[in-house]
């Protein structure tokens, strides 16, 4: 159905698309007392937000990376010219982080679905190998839905982590767009897909079935 990576994952998510951005800015460049605080504030909501999308997905570590900077930046100077570059650059990257969010809904995809195919995309694809791969990713998490859920600590054994590793290099050896992906391909892009699940299982986010209405 329509939307359905929205509603994923509510309650851990701060909203970004109902804050409005343009009113901060304005609201911030009159208010010169309470800058300090208004920085400390942005910086704590992008904070939660990111906190929330790194469980779920592979491109929040940059730029929760960008982040980091943006605090180390503005902890070294606190005069009033990095206060103001501070407030303006994590006003820049909680907008980004709100059309991260929006993009697995425009892709048609969950979230999940969406961290699968953002793991895959390892070459230049054209337009119809990328509507292969979305298939792909599709595939690929109802086949580990269905397998994850029979053995919920898979991750703490080798026979189980085996199946786990099999099943996702065999699903990936039969859907991926072939050329351009190759045998080698699959292999690497399994690992990796294996690493991404592997660490999300054992930091307890699984990839339960998205409840449709």
């Amino acid at each position: 159905g329509q939307g359905r990576g929205k509603d994923q994952a509510t309650g851990l998510t701060v909203d970004l698309s109902r804050v409005d951005f343009q009113k901060l800015r304005d609201e911030f460049a009159k208010k010169v007392r309470r800058k300090h605080t208004a920085v400390q504030d942005i910086a704590a909501m992008v904070e939660k937000k990111l906190l929330a999308m790194l469980a779920r997905s592979p491109k929040a570590m940059d730029y929760y990376k960008r982040y980091q900077e943006i605090i180390a930046d503005y902890n070294r100077e606190k005069d009033r010219a990095t206060v103001e570059e501070t407030f303006a650059k994590l006003i820049n990257l909680a907008t980004s982080l709100d059309a991260e969010q929006r993009r697995a809904v425009e892709e048609g995809l969950t979230e999940d679905e969406l961290a699968l195919f953002d793991l895959l995309q390892a070459k230049k694809i054209t337009k119809a190998e990328r509507a292969k791969l979305k298939a792909a990713s599709k595939d690929l998490l109802e086949k580990l839905q269905v397998i994850l859920a029979s053995m919920p600590h898979w991750f703490l054994n080798a026979q189980t982590q085996a199946e786990v590793e099999t099943l996702i290099l065999d699903r990936l050896y039969t859907t991926l767009p072939r050329p351009p992906m190759t045998d080698d391909d699959a292999k690497q892009l399994a690992g990796r897909v294996y690493d991404y699940v592997w660490q999300r299982s054992a930091a307890g986010v699984g990839f339960a079935p998205v409840a449709t209405e």
